[in-house]
């Protein structure tokens, strides 16, 4: 399959929609001239994205389940190589067309129906946003705790939220950080990414020198075996583990063309996502398994969580360093990451009210409210309630998103119409009853066991079918909407690319 490249709009088309309600200057096609990324910024924003403390963590909540750190990294790994394919996938029209997630939505959902699973995107992304600024918070509270600010054996818990007024405190400043950086565009990620890269990946060989030093070797983790009593047992960990691995970057899956639109050309995305993602995640979060491994023989105990290993070193100079690094290491994931797509998502609501600013700060709002640190609190709801949960939501989706643009459409996209409110993606009032269909299909078969797992259903009163089912949710539900969307193509008469109806 050849891949289409280098097409874009010209100054006069985009002229002839700038005043309708679809369009504002963050949404519109980026023209060749302005798409400077090449395959190294590329590879070096998902080594930056990746590098981060819930990668960090990753192997750790495998390992919580029964796994030994060989299955457990190599489920990282693994999970981590499925999702590049439609992540290169989507990120093809993306850099064909120079157009952000949201817009691409308006071709397989229809120019209003694309708000439905681009909110549902963006509000996954808030999610993963207050998660992420919940871990930096407390990287910033470690080190005020450290030079004095204040003594956390002493603190009080506030009513209601169930943390003390010193980690709200820097909860806070952690997202005004984030803010700041989000306010000043594209240009400004693109800088830290490519800043913190190198960087991040050097201390985290620098962590991996230390365990090996204290420990004589890597520690007694790695010598455990795993904890399943049967062959059944561990696939359904499996299972379950590798849907979690490949829903921590099904969202990006998705919206990866709000980047890959700054590309080049296809061969530098392609190439830069290949050699930045899986490598980097299973690489540090092998680091996160040996470092805790060596913590085992120096503290006695198990400390996965980097910022309260680094606090218990005794060369305060050398902590606050750390720390600060791990804060930095977190803001450049969590903004790439998490704020970039529902900016976008949340402008395309109202292209003439919301820009790509004004969706960040909506975003910032919505991550300040979910309570991030109670999704923390353990392996079980982190993996199987929150990564799960959010991929049978989100695989359908791109399920769609591939089928729509590669074989409905044969990557042939009238990019202008996408900006017509009339115009030939509006379908039915500006829904696509094909893919909400399609979308309905791939999701209702995860229903039953999300509500196992979030104890809304006793696990026995729904047939262990469906358990089993909930286990591949991401893949159950693309190969679903997939193959639903294409069928429903098909029966509704749609063979011509260019034919303006469900």
């Amino acid at each position: 399959m050849e891949l289409i490249d280098n097409t874009e709009s010209t100054f006069d088309e985009l002229a002839a929609v700038r005043e309708t309600s679809l369009f504002n200057p963050d949404l519109a096609p980026i023209l060749r001239v302005d798409r400077t990324w090449n395959q190294w910024n590329i590879a070096a924003l998902w080594v930056a994205m990746s590098v981060s403390i819930p990668t960090y963590t990753l192997a750790s909540g495998l390992m919580a389940q029964g796994m030994n750190w060989k299955q457990a990294i190599f489920t990282v790994f693994l999970g981590n190589l499925i999702v590049l394919i439609p992540m290169t996938l989507n990120a093809c029209p993306g850099t064909a067309y120079g157009i952000p997630f949201p817009v691409l939505l308006r071709c397989s959902f229809g120019v209003w129906g694309s708000n439905v699973p681009a909110i549902m995107r963006g509000l996954v992304a808030c999610g993963w946003f207050g998660i992420q600024t919940w871990i930096g918070g407390m990287a910033i509270y470690t080190v005020a705790a450290m030079i004095g600010g204040f003594d956390p054996a002493e603190k009080i818990d506030l009513p209601l939220l169930g943390i003390s007024i010193g980690q709200l405190t820097c909860f806070l400043i952690f997202w005004v950080m984030n803010i700041a950086v989000i306010l000043k565009g594209m240009e400004c990620i693109k800088w830290l990414e490519n800043l913190s890269a190198p960087f991040l990946l050097a201390i985290g060989v620098g962590l991996l020198i230390w365990a090996y030093q204290v420990a004589d070797g890597f520690g007694p983790l790695l010598q455990e075996d795993d904890k399943f009593e049967t062959r059944g047992d561990f696939f359904n960990a499996f299972a379950a583990g590798l849907t979690a691995m490949v829903g921590f970057w099904a969202t990006l899956s998705l919206n990866i063309p709000d980047f890959s639109r700054f590309a080049r050309s296809q061969r530098d995305q392609i190439i830069g996502q290949t050699l930045g993602l899986p490598l980097t995640m299973a690489f540090y979060s092998g680091i996160g398994v040996i470092v805790t491994s060596a913590t085992v023989v120096v503290y006695g105990e198990a400390i996965w969580n980097p910022v309260e290993l680094m606090a218990r070193f005794d060369n305060t100079s050398l902590v606050i360093f750390a720390l600060i690094t791990l804060s930095v290491a977190t803001l450049s994931t969590n903004i790439a990451a998490n704020i970039v797509s529902p900016a976008n998502d949340f402008s395309n609501l109202w292209p003439r009210v919301i820009n790509f600013r004004k969706g960040a700060l909506i975003a910032g709002a919505i991550g300040l409210c979910i309570f991030p640190w109670k999704i923390l609190e353990n392996a079980d709801r982190y993996i199987d309630g929150w990564m799960i949960g959010y991929s049978a939501l989100l695989g359908p989706i791109g399920g769609i998103m591939i089928a729509d643009y590669f074989i409905h459409r044969r990557q042939r996209i009238k990019v202008i119409e996408l900006f017509k409110p009339e115009g030939e993606y509006r379908y039915t009032n500006g829904f696509c009853l094909t893919a909400f269909a399609a979308l309905a299909i791939g999701v209702i078969p995860n229903v039953p066991g999300f509500l196992v797992k979030v104890n809304l259903l006793a696990a026995e009163s729904v047939p262990s079918l469906f358990l089993g089912i909930y286990n591949f949710a991401w893949f159950i539900g693309f190969i679903v909407a997939f193959c639903a969307y294409l069928a429903g193509k098909a029966i509704s008469g749609s063979v011509r690319i260019d034919q303006n109806q469900d």
